[in-house]
C-alpha cells in the first residue's frame, strides 16, 4: 500500500477534479504491475495496472489507495474491470467519499466472491486527497492561505516594499507548492502593489488565477494575464464594478463573477461555492492581508503556509500578514494544529491546519 501511495503521489496537482490514486498488483511475493491516475479523463490507476499485468492479473491481489469507481463518469466503472480480470483479492486504503461510489464497489466486489479489505493506511490516503474529500463532501474548494513574513509578522514595510522578505530557496519552494493547487487567489491590492504573474513552475499546468476585486480596479495590462488563456482568469466583483469595465474584460474572455457584497467587499463563501461549480477543487490564497483575514473570519481557510524570514522590521505601521480579525481575547485567536516545520535556506516554513 505504501508503494501504491507513492505511485498516487506522482499525480499531485494533475488529476483535479479527480483524486490521486495509485494501484499495485501482487502475485505470490512479487509485484507484477503498478499504475497511477495521471490526469482527469485518462485511465484510472487500477486500469493502468491491469493493462500492464494482462493475464498475470488472474488470481493476483490488488492494492489500491481509493475504492474503485462504481459509476460511469469520464471513464467506465473500474470495479467491473477488476471483477472481469480475475483478481482474487482487493486491499483498499479508503472508501470513496463520492456518493456515486461510496461503499458500492466494495459491496459489489464482495458479492463477486472477491476478498476485500478496507482501511489499510487510511489516514495517509485521506491526507493525500484532502482537497478531493472537501470538494466532494462540502461542494467547496479546499482553501489554503500563504504568507511570507518577518519574525514580527510583517509582509511589507509601511511604504509597501516587500521584495524580497524571504530567500530564494523559500520562494522557489512556494512556486512549487502553487502547482499542487487548481488556482491562485489574491486581492486587487496585491495586484496593484506587486503586479505579480501568479505562475507556477510547470509549463504544462493550466493554473487558474482569481482576483478578489469588488470595484474592478484590476489593470487591463496586469502581468498575470500575460501568456495565459483568459478563460483561466477569474475576477470576483460586486455590483460596484463599472458595467463598462465588466463588459470589456468579458469580451476579452476573462471570467468576471458578480458576487453578493459582504462587509463592503466580495462575499468569499459565495465566491468559493461558485468556483467549486467550475470544478476548482483547491485554491491557494496568497494575499493580501485583508483577503486572508476575511477568509479566516468566515472560517473558509483549511490550511496555512507561513514562510518566516529571520528579519525584524519593528514598525507598527508596517503591513501585517493578516488583517481584520480584531480578536479582543487572545484565547479566541485563530489557532493552527498539526504543525510541521521545514527549513528553506535561511527561512522556516510553518504549515498547519486551521
Amino acid at each position: 500500500m505504501r508503494k501504491a501511495l507513492a505511485l498516487a503521489a506522482k499525480g499531485k496537482g494533475r488529476t483535479s477534479p479527480n483524486p490521486m490514486v495509485g494501484a499495485v498488483i501482487v502475485k505470490g511475493d512479487r509485484v507484477v504491475a503498478g499504475g497511477w491516475h495521471k490526469r482527469c479523463g485518462t485511465d484510472h490507476a487500477e486500469i493502468v495496472a491491469l493493462k500492464k499485468a494482462g493475464a498475470r492479473a488472474r488470481g493476483a491481489k490488488l492494492y489500491v489507495t481509493l475504492e474503485p469507481c462504481f459509476h460511469y463518469g469520464r471513464t467506465p466503472p473500474c470495479v467491473d474491470k477488476i471483477i472481469e480480470s480475475g483478481i482474487r483479492e482487493v486491499v483498499i486504503a479508503m472508501v470513496d467519499p463520492n456518493p456515486l461510489t461510496r461503499g458500492k464497489s466494495i459491496a459489489k466486489l464482495r458479492r463477486a466472491g472477491i476478498k476485500t479489505t478496507v482501511g489499510v493506511l487510511r489516514a495517509q490516503a485521506a491526507k493525500m486527497n484532502e482537497a478531493f474529500e472537501k470538494y466532494i463532501r462540502h461542494k467547496m474548494p479546499f482553501t489554503a492561505a500563504k504568507c511570507a513574513q518577518t519574525l514580527d509578522g510583517k509582509i511589507a514595510t509601511a511604504g509597501g516594499q516587500s521584495r524580497w522578505i524571504t530567500s530564494a530557496p523559500a520562494r522557489a519552494y512556494a512556486h512549487r507548492v502553487r502547482d499542487e493547487f487548481d488556482a491562485i487567489c489574491v486581492g486587487v491590492n496585491t495586484v496593484l502593489r506587486d503586479d505579480p504573474r501568479l505562475n507556477g513552475q510547470r509549463q504544462d499546468k493550466r493554473l487558474k488565477k482569481i482576483i478578489v476585486d469588488s470595484s474592478l480596479r484590476t489593470p487591463w495590462n496586469a502581468r498575470l494575464f500575460a501568456g495565459v488563456d483568459p478563460a483561466d482568469c477569474f475576477i470576483a466583483v460586486t455590483k460596484k464594478a463599472p458595467a463598462a469595465a465588466v463588459k470589456r474584460f468579458r469580451q476579452r474572455g476573462v471570467n468576471v463573477i458578480v458576487c453578493p457584497a459582504k462587509a463592503g467587499g466580495v462575499d468569499l463563501k459565495w465566491l468559493l461555492k461558485a468556483l467549486a461549480k467550475e470544478e476548482i477543487t483547491s485554491i491557494l490564497m496568497e494575499g493580501g492581508a485583508h483577503v486572508i483575514g476575511s477568509a479566516l473570519k468566515g472560517r473558509l481557510v483549511d490550511k496555512f503556509y507561513i514562510y518566516i524570514a529571520p528579519r525584524i522590521l519593528g514598525d507598527q505601521n508596517a503591513l501585517g500578514a493578516v488583517a481584520g480579525l480584531k480578536a479582543l481575547d487572545v484565547n479566541k485567536a485563530v489557532r493552527l494544529k498539526d504543525l510541521t516545520l521545514r527549513k528553506l535556506g535561511e527561512d522556516i516554513l510553518v504549515t498547519g491546519y486551521v
